[in-house]
């Protein structure tokens, strides 16, 4: 701009500020509808390998329908067929809870052994005056009980009586996964021109969040089903309480990496054991040991293979930090988020660490 007479700054400059307050205006007026399109985006890159199935078949419009019907039948029909039994089962563990019903079992089983008094002369061996009572752990149990119980009655109960909303919403992601579908493709070379990094770290950007939602909803999120299934349905088997409850739940935990369903198939096993139930207790904890490591060691890689190389450990806390700033949605925006941060670090290694830290 050495040459530009000072007209053509102030057309510069002015043309500059009316770009940035467009952005900020259009920011303002899609945010309310961010979550779908992410969605859109992360639903579009998983369902286009059956979109391009189609496409070979039929017309681009037409396989584009298709693929959306899919979606829609798989995903949305039986959320909201489990969206009853759910609420009732957190229910009742609710109301088991807040009437000392689940206390009382609690206290009745508990009193029964002298683990605690092991525990307590135990510390007292080792010089530490401990005053442990099945009082405070009881309480501390039961009041968990209420926590998980009213939280997922609340959720059940706020998507029933929400059902028109949530479907306006999906129908308006199907609409956005449609044309992405069609135009996915001209969208991307659109956004490449757009940003002032090269196509090939561009293309790496998007590779990787593709991969990752793969990794996320298919892997983890097919892995997270069949845990919970199995989980539900050993509940069953040893017939205890609320077991769609807790294979939901176990189904959501399936997705944090290092502990997983053992947050409760493990104290499960020590329950029974503390029921004079040993056989059914030491198959509970085995049982998650073979499912956990199976799915790991076997099921994952086969799905998804080695596209996602990140540390467990930073998975972990991808989705934790996640699930606290942005709720159920923060499973798939935490690691698309930590993604993101660490391919623009390998694009930073590769192609600006050299102007940032020149060699002397």
């Amino acid at each position: 701009m050495g040459n530009t007479s000072s007209s053509e700054k102030a057309v510069f400059f002015f043309f500059l500020f009316l770009f940035f307050v467009s952005i900020l205006l259009t920011g303002k007026l899609i945010a309310p509808f961010f979550d779908i399109i992410i969605l859109g985006l992360v639903f579009t890159s998983i369902f286009i390998p059956i979109y391009k199935f189609f496409l070979k078949k039929f017309s681009v419009t037409l396989s584009s329908i298709i693929t959306c019907s899919i979606i829609f039948f798989v995903i949305f029909v039986p959320v909201l067929f489990f969206i009853g039994i759910l609420s009732k089962e957190a229910y009742d563990l609710y109301s088991m809870a807040k009437d000392a019903v689940l206390r009382n079992q609690l206290k009745q089983l508990l009193q029964n052994n002298h683990a605690l008094e092991i525990i307590n002369d135990f510390f007292a061996n080792m010089g530490f005056q401990t005053s442990l009572s099945w009082d405070d752990f009881i309480n501390h149990i039961s009041d968990i009980g209420k926590f998980i119980g009213l939280s997922m009655f609340q959720q059940a109960s706020f998507i029933a009586s929400n059902v028109f909303k949530i479907i306006s919403y999906f129908c308006l992601m199907l609409i956005v996964v449609f044309y992405l579908l069609i135009d996915g493709e001209k969208f991307a070379s659109y956004i490449y021109n757009l940003s002032p990094l090269p196509d090939e770290h561009n293309k790496k950007i998007l590779k990787k969040f593709k991969d990752m939602a793969g990794a996320v909803l298919i892997g983890n999120g097919l892995a997270s089903l069949i845990q919970g299934i199995c989980g539900g349905i050993v509940f069953f088997i040893f017939g205890l309480n609320s077991p769609f409850l807790w294979g939901v739940i176990m189904g959501f935990l399936a997705f944090l990496p290092i502990v997983g369903i053992g947050l409760v198939l493990i104290p499960s096993g020590f329950f029974l054991m503390l029921n004079q139930r040993i056989l059914a207790g030491i198959f509970m904890i085995l049982f998650y040991g073979i499912l956990s490591l199976g799915i790991e060691y076997v099921f994952k890689p086969k799905i998804v293979g080695d596209r996602v190389k990140i540390h467990p450990l930073v998975i972990f806390f991808a989705i934790i930090g996640g699930l606290k700033l942005y709720g159920i949605l923060g499973i798939i925006y935490g690691p698309l988020i930590i993604t993101l941060f660490l391919t623009l670090v390998d694009i930073y290694f590769a192609s600006f660490q050299a102007i940032v830290e020149p060699k002397h």
